[in-house]
């Protein structure tokens, strides 16, 4: 089967596309978060509870486990620029049509339509990718892209709601409505334009999951996001809990936004050559950091690298994991890809619920325990994913076995010379 991409990618690395894409990526990730800090403001300017409020964001994340799959599938034969730009715009309109929504009906519509770009985003611009980067830059083009995450969870959604607060919610939502529409006209000219051919039109996802190695990337990747939200969303009470002071709740936010920086800025460096020797370090060091933090008690010190180390972890199993199913999707990694935007959008729903039943059933200080266990299964799935899933890089040896030793030369005696 012939490759899914109408040219070969180009020698030279193309940096302000990558930096579009990592701005796409931020404000996709501040247009999700944004409701979360300004519910009491939006549930009074729309006349509805605080509770009904929040459905703004949790609809936002069913619609992605809805319709990414039937929508990549819809609109596959789009040329991936004009879908990118196309996507970026509709993030406009979605948050002008928050900000100016009469009611909340209206806002919910809104927001149901920002989601449905958002899955469609994220499957298509990791495939993307792929396709504009020399073959060798892919790890460093993804690290790229995937600092606009963290830079969304550690500045655009506190920036969000500190705007919310001075200007109003409805002036934040068109701030960032605003900013898309200058992103759009960013991504026009400056994202390059991949046309894709016939025998990669119609991505398949049947096709894609009888791949071997998709499987387990689909479900190990996951369950480490299902740890991360499982204890993310009730860090506060852990942190209370703990007997930490109060603004250590904040700055733990801070802490693992920035060290996801740092995560990324590591798998980039380590990706394309040690993917699964890093992958296995990185999975084991969440799992440790997880169960540990019960230990910090009353040790603001000892929380914070914990969190540090979770942070980090976190940051850069997105790279590791996002490079093995494109390379486990071969020819249908797009398809590939979108199946793992369902199933990590899953992992953030049972994430949050599992969370909440270790608090009930264990209490705060068991919540990082209850989180580290999904993090030890991701681990055995990529220890067992040795042959497809997470195979050895290009200058990776396997652990425990011997260097082959050089064979020494036979000595070569000195001639004689002839009389």
């Amino acid at each position: 089967m012939s490759s899914a991409t109408s040219a070969p990618a180009p020698a030279r690395f193309p940096y302000a596309a990558m930096a579009v894409l990592a701005t796409i990526a931020f404000t996709a990730i501040t247009t999700e978060l944004l409701p979360s800090g300004l519910l009491p403001q939006i549930s009074t300017g729309l006349n509805v509870s605080e509770p009904v409020a929040g459905y703004l964001a949790a609809a936002y994340a069913a619609v992605i486990v809805v319709t990414v799959v039937p929508a990549a599938r819809l609109l596959a034969r789009v040329p991936r620029h004009a879908l990118l730009v196309g996507l970026v715009l509709t993030f406009a309109l979605s948050n002008a049509m928050v900000g100016l929504a009469p009611d909340f009906t209206a806002a919910m519509i809104a927001r149901l339509v920002g989601g449905l770009a958002h899955g469609l985003l994220w499957t298509t611009m990791a495939p993307f990718v792929t396709r504009v980067v020399p073959a060798d830059k892919v790890g460093k083009a993804l690290a790229i892209v995937f600092s606009g995450n963290s830079l969304g969870l550690a500045i655009g959604a506190p920036v969000g709601t500190a705007l919310g607060g001075f200007l109003g919610w409805r002036a934040a939502f068109l701030v960032v409505a605003g900013f898309g529409l200058l992103l759009t006209v960013l991504a026009f000219f400056l994202l390059p334009r991949v046309q894709r051919i016939s025998d990669a039109a119609n991505p398949s996802l049947r096709r894609a999951i009888a791949q071997p190695g998709v499987k387990s990337v689909a479900i190990g990747w996951p369950l480490l996001i299902l740890a991360h939200f499982a204890l993310f969303t009730y860090i506060a009470p852990f942190i209370r809990e703990a007997a930490l002071p109060d603004y250590a709740t904040s700055l733990s936010l801070t802490v693992l936004g920035a060290s996801g920086l740092l995560g990324i800025w590591i798998a980039g460096l380590t990706v394309d050559t040690h993917p699964r020797r890093s992958l296995l370090i990185t999975t084991a060091a969440i799992a440790a950091s997880m169960a540990l933090l019960p230990l910090a008690v009353g040790n603001l010190v000892v929380a914070l690298v914990l969190m540090t180390v979770w942070g980090a972890g976190m940051g850069a199993i997105g790279i590791y994991n996002q490079s093995a199913i494109l390379r486990a999707g071969g020819d249908y990694g797009e398809a590939a890809n979108g199946l793992t935007v369902l199933t990590i959008q899953l992992g953030i729903t049972v994430g949050a619920l599992y969370g909440s039943g270790a608090l009930v059933a264990g209490g705060p200080l068991l919540v990082p325990v209850a989180a580290a266990l999904p993090v030890v299964a991701a681990l055995v799935i990529t220890l067992a994913g040795k042959t497809h899933a997470y195979p050895p890089g290009p200058r990776e040896r396997v652990w425990l076995e011997p260097r082959p030793v050089p064979a020494t030369p036979a000595p070569v005696e000195p001639s004689t010379p002839s009389d």
